[in-house]
């Protein structure tokens, strides 16, 4: 089981803490240090000093690093044209020595595009969006170096492209995808995702969606065991259940709560949470630490609970 620290920024958070967060991670030797793509903080946060772009951040992350994974869980593709971010993560895979993981999905916080003057298409044009994106994005980086990149589709078209810049690892950084859709996003995912993460699912959920993404990838001929299966949870650990009370009255969250929903209670507790998680078939957890100011949670989750999983 992978465990990697996972943040949203946009709920209030400057860049130092985030790299705080991140050097933290890598010296308790968490798998990955991820972040959410958002330009507006949801009902319960102030969400100052403000939101961060994810790219810049993660690339000045990169440059304070040495080991650790660093990605977007996930990036909206309505942010952004296909091309100036394939060189964005290109970069930043190159700035990381090779460490960089995309996760893209089509968006759905309708606000946060009406606050930053971004168009929010219908769901159905978002999803046609972001597969032509996939296919722009890891068309360009598997373009041989010397050769050009052309792509004609129905939301945007690219016409003899240089592909440059290339991102260090081969083929281009691992790409994440996930949801709860039952068609769309399965196939997506089979055909571009090197990971299918589910987002605060119920082991039942996760369940069902891991078999249609597996039979997804059993159609166009994939191995489904090739495809990492992931999701993302509230962890809320503490020492004793005054502190796990202290950290989910921190968030705005009740305890009970959490056990039921996430990842809370003792070091015990949480890796029994684990344990019932890789029985079902998760082989990384993206640990969401929403209050990113309290280092000791993740300095406990590290000493406590990374150590001493089998």
């Amino acid at each position: 089981m992978e465990l990697c620290i996972f943040v949203e920024p946009q709920l209030g958070a400057t860049f130092d803490q985030q790299l705080a967060m991140a050097v933290l991670a890598e010296d308790k030797g968490f798998t990955g240090f991820f972040r959410s793509d958002h330009y507006l903080t949801m009902s319960g946060f102030d969400g100052l000093p403000g939101p961060t772009d994810t790219w810049m951040t993660l690339a000045a992350i990169a440059t304070h690093t040495e080991h650790i994974r660093l990605g977007s869980l996930v990036c909206s593709a309505t942010f952004r044209l296909p091309g100036p971010l394939a060189v964005a993560v290109a970069q930043a895979d190159q700035m990381s020595g090779g460490r960089v993981e995309l996760g893209l999905g089509a968006g759905w916080f309708g606000d946060e595009h009406t606050a930053y003057g971004i168009p929010f298409p219908t769901l159905g044009s978002r999803f046609d969006a972001l597969a032509e994106q996939l296919e722009i994005i890891t068309g360009m980086w598997h373009t041989p170096p010397g050769d050009q990149y052309s792509f004609e589709g129905d939301s945007y078209s690219v016409v003899a492209s240089p592909a440059l810049p290339k991102p260090v690892q081969p083929g281009g950084p691992p790409i994440i995808m996930g949801g709860y859709g039952p068609r769309r996003t399965p196939a997506l995912a089979a055909r571009f995702a090197t990971e299918f993460n589910m987002p605060f699912p119920t082991l039942d959920a996760f369940a069902a969606q891991r078999e249609r993404v597996r039979t997804a990838c059993e159609v166009i001929g994939r191995d489904p065991d090739d495809l990492m299966m992931s999701v993302a949870l509230v962890v809320c650990c503490g020492v004793d259940d005054e502190q796990v009370e202290l950290r989910a009255g921190a968030i705005g969250r009740a305890s009970d709560e959490l056990r039921s929903n996430g990842l809370a209670g003792t070091p015990a507790e949480v890796l029994d949470g684990i344990a019932r998680w890789a029985e079902a078939g998760a082989q990384r957890i993206h640990l969401q630490v929403l209050d990113i100011a309290d280092t000791d949670h993740v300095a406990l989750l590290g000493d406590k609970v990374l150590k001493l999983l089998p």
